[in-house]
């Protein structure tokens, strides 16, 4: 039962995952297009493919920054509600 629990846990952490997979996906595939563009020498495309890049390194960031605030305003909910925690639950006036 227990094994079963950790595969559920870890396929379920695989599919919130995957928007974070895809974005850096799409990251390793400009950096290839970058590459492929400085061995061919050309210049414009190579700045374009960085700035494509750069895009998707901030989208990255602000996916991250989005869960992380998700889960800072559940465990606030959380200690809000424990009477466990000072200023928590009951506590409160």
């Amino acid at each position: 039962m227990n094994a079963q629990l950790k595969s559920l846990a870890g396929r379920l952490a695989g599919t919130m995952l995957l928007p974070i997979q895809f974005a850096l996906l799409l990251f390793h595939f400009r950096m290839g297009r970058v590459k492929a563009a400085r061995a061919r020498g050309d210049k414009g495309a190579i700045s374009i493919e960085l700035a494509l890049a750069v895009i998707a390194l901030v989208f990255i960031a602000g996916l991250v920054t989005v869960a992380l605030v998700s889960l800072k305003d559940k465990v606030v909910k959380k200690v809000d509600q424990d009477p466990a925690y000072p200023g928590g639950g009951a506590a409160t006036p």
